[in-house]
């Protein structure tokens, strides 16, 4: 039996020595300089002047449209960040503490668990029940206009306390017909989701998954606009969509597993490389 490809980018603001000896495919996106130890986005095909509202997704629309293309049909290729990394396994419950922890512990080839699914998400993360005096100061719209989304504690009433009233719901209306009705059931009957727009898939359901997003999030554009978008809040409020989006699409058109990440904070480690 071949063994199976994986390509992994992992996505930095930040040159960073650690990172340059994980062996993964390096990515800088924002506005520092960058080796060429580094994928750089502005080149080709680019979106890179709205980085500070699309995040890592800078490199994601690049990625899509200069690269995809030219790899196989068969490689699995996988996205993650310069703090958030995929571990080797589903059974790692420790925390990673430090770089020969994570060393270890990192996802280097293709585990034979995937062998019945074409897609890889996150594992989770289930929203708590905010405390009353928070819901009272950022989600009061909800107790007077929509009061079961409190009860639910679902990714709707998650999304208007954290990122803007109503955003998620008005930006719902204008993804494509066949997701528009499924997405808004999915956002008010669920109380978690896969986070960081992190997946692993192969070239033709990342086509699919690219053209989907980035024709919903252009259109998200005419209606949020970008002058509005300040704030740690909202800033980068195309990423969130997106990471609500995907959360959604990947269960929807792909057969996903989902997987083990760590938090890892590379500043630490940086000191003693």
């Amino acid at each position: 039996m071949v063994e199976e490809k994986l390509s992994i980018y992992c996505i930095t603001n930040l040159e960073s020595p650690f990172l340059e000896k994980l062996n993964y495919n390096l990515v800088g996106v924002g506005d520092k300089s960058f080796s060429n130890k580094y994928i750089n986005c502005t080149s080709g095909k680019n979106i890179q002047k709205k980085e500070k509202h699309y995040s890592e997704l800078t490199f994601h629309y690049w990625f899509w449209k200069n690269k995809l293309n030219n790899l196989d049909n068969d490689t699995w290729i996988g996205f993650c960040q310069k703090r958030r990394f995929w571990l080797k396994n589903n059974e790692i419950d420790k925390e990673i503490k430090n770089s020969e922890e994570l060393n270890e512990n990192l996802l280097k080839e293709v585990p034979k668990d995937w062998t019945n699914h074409n897609s890889v998400i996150c594992k989770p993360i289930y929203l708590g029940r905010p405390k009353f005096m928070k819901i009272v100061k950022r989600g009061w719209r909800n107790l007077i206009y929509n009061p079961s989304s409190v009860i639910k504690r679902n990714i709707k009433l998650h999304f208007d306390m954290h990122h803007g009233y109503g955003l998620l719901e008005k930006a719902s209306e204008l993804l494509k017909e066949d997701d528009r009705n499924d997405f808004l059931n999915y956002i008010n009957n669920n109380n978690f989701f896969n986070p960081h727009i992190m997946f692993i898939s192969k070239k033709k359901i990342l086509d699919q998954w690219f053209s989907d997003s980035f024709e919903w999030l252009f259109k998200c554009e005419n209606l949020f606009g970008f002058d509005q978008l300040t704030g740690y809040d909202k800033e980068r409020l195309y990423a969130y969509l997106a990471e609500r989006y995907a959360s959604f699409w990947f269960k929807k058109y792909s057969n996903p597993i989902m997987w083990n990440w760590t938090f890892f904070d590379i500043s630490e480690q940086e000191k003693n490389v």
